[in-house]
């Protein structure tokens, strides 16, 4: 049986190949230089629930600088009012989380949050407003499971009820964003090129988060 390796294929292989080696960097450095982790020592939290926070505030962080991004590059007026629209509201998310996370428990890598989402925004600006609704999509879709997951982990945990139900309000909120980017975005979602585009924002974002767990 001849294997037929399409340019999707080899785009996905070759970005989990790269997730994966930095991800192991990450843990490498959070090893040698212990001095330069996080702490996952918070009043009131598990060491697991810290970690989880500081994933969704770097997260945060690059969804408000996604947004900056885009608007420092488009000149549609749609598109400008939409990324306003909702560069706000993932600001208000990421004042909620600071309002959980104490400073030292924040990701020392917040400087290069803020440049890597500042370029998922830009980049796709450059090509017009359809690359960047299926940006947003893409990073909006992986941002679902994310925060299903820490919903799901804190479920009859009675102590954490009111954190799990302000996660879940996050979490509606991306889905609104992800759901008006599809809308607006249009046809051309089997497309290759979107789809390899697709697939470098899921494990960029995927990355980002492994990363963020332990620096």
């Amino acid at each position: 049986v001849k294997v037929i390796r399409t340019p999707l294929c080899l785009a996905m292989g070759k970005s989990r190949i790269v997730a994966g080696s930095l991800g192991a960097v990450a843990l490498a450095l959070a090893g040698a230089f212990p001095w330069f982790r996080p702490s996952n020592v918070q009043e009131g939290l598990p060491p697991w629930l810290v970690e989880d926070l500081r994933t969704d505030h770097a997260g945060e962080t690059g969804a408000v600088w996604i947004y900056h991004g885009v608007l420092a590059v488009a000149t549609d007026p749609k598109l400008r009012e939409f990324a306003e629209h909702h560069r706000d509201t993932e600001s208000k998310h990421l004042t909620i989380i600071e309002g959980l996370l104490d400073y030292p428990g924040r990701s020392k890598l917040l400087p290069v949050w803020r440049v890597a989402g500042f370029l998922t925004g830009a980049l796709p600006a450059l090509l017009g407003p359809a690359a960047v609704y299926r940006t947003i999509d893409s990073v909006e879709t992986y941002v679902d499971y994310h925060y299903q997951y820490q919903v799901d982990r804190l479920q009859n945990m009675t102590q954490f009820e009111d954190l799990r139900a302000t996660l879940m309000a996050c979490q509606a909120d991306e889905v609104e964003h992800r759901d008006q980017a599809r809308d607006a975005g249009g046809p051309g979602r089997e497309e290759t090129a979107p789809r390899v585009w697709d697939e470098i924002v899921r494990v960029g974002s995927m990355t980002a988060i492994g990363i963020a767990r332990v620096i």
